[in-house]
């Protein structure tokens, strides 16, 4: 009885899980696999909700959707439709590619989230590490999005420790040997790492963001962010940022186990008040 004040009700809602999804088949041409994703919504369809695709981190040579399950059953019972999606990892596929794919897979769930109950006028995107970088490049980047054939869809963009968002200037200062990841990732080409690097595509006209920062995160990390944020307000745009006392970059995402946690009515917030 005394656990029951730190139970949340929300911890009782039932959740329709439908889970190994193919949003996009295999290409034995290009030697591609087939990728997939896995949708938790809630089970009340009385109206259409709003729609959350997280893409996951693992630097981007690692991490598998499974592992997130705990995250969209939470977002669920919070009355969201929520997307954990895979992509393709290093050193079978560069960041371009993943983000190529994610694009794809958002305008799969554009095209069929309504069959699930979620809305699909109001898709918004977040991302931990790794996944931060990629839901943020497609969210600023059209240019995904006009390859598949459909106008941007992004509501609005949650970052989670994002990392990656100037790997121009990160890549330049650690001159990683050839053989190195990241190098795997985004190649050994300066022009390919602004490219990839949300920082240096911010424009008027894009989705709002909210972002959300580790205290105690890697200090490449909270450098990115912070050059991230200074261009925003250039642009005028003035996102809400969250310094999270003493959060490490890990615990940025695993917060999210306790449903009490704030970030969710924050979030539920940001994604009830943009158009």
């Amino acid at each position: 009885m005394a656990l029951l004040p730190f139970i949340s009700s929300c911890a009782f809602k039932r959740v329709t899980r439908s889970k190994n999804i193919t949003y996009l088949s295999p290409d034995s041409l290009q030697n591609k696999p087939e990728e997939k994703l896995n949708i938790f919504a809630p089970h009340n369809r009385d109206t259409l909700k709003n729609v959350l695709v997280f893409v996951y981190g693992g630097s981007w040579n690692s991490g598998k959707r499974s592992l997130y399950n705990f995250f969209g059953s939470r977002w669920a019972r919070k009355n969201v439709v929520t997307v954990i999606i895979d992509y393709p990892k290093s050193p079978a596929a560069n960041y371009d590619e993943m983000a190529m794919d994610i694009a794809k897979g958002v305008k799969w769930i554009k095209e069929n989230i309504k069959q699930y109950g979620g809305n699909p006028d109001k898709i918004f995107i977040s991302g931990h590490s790794a996944g931060g970088h990629l839901a943020t490049l497609i969210t600023v980047r059209n240019d995904y999005f006009d390859k598949v054939g459909i106008v941007n869809p992004i509501k609005g963009n949650i970052l989670i420790d994002a990392a990656g968002l100037d790997m121009y200037n990160y890549l330049k200062q650690e001159n990683f040997s050839v053989d190195n990841h990241l190098i795997q990732t985004f190649t050994n080409d300066p022009q390919n790492w602004k490219a990839a690097s949300p920082i240096y595509h911010l424009h008027i006209g894009m989705p709002p963001m909210l972002m959300y920062v580790g205290e105690k995160t890697y200090s490449s990390i909270r450098q990115g962010n912070d050059a991230f944020l200074r261009k925003l307000k250039d642009l005028n745009y003035n996102p809400a940022c969250h310094i999270l006392k003493g959060k490490k970059h890990i615990p940025m995402i695993t917060q999210f186990i306790y449903t009490g946690n704030s970030r969710y009515k924050e979030i539920i917030e940001f994604m009830r008040t943009e158009k």
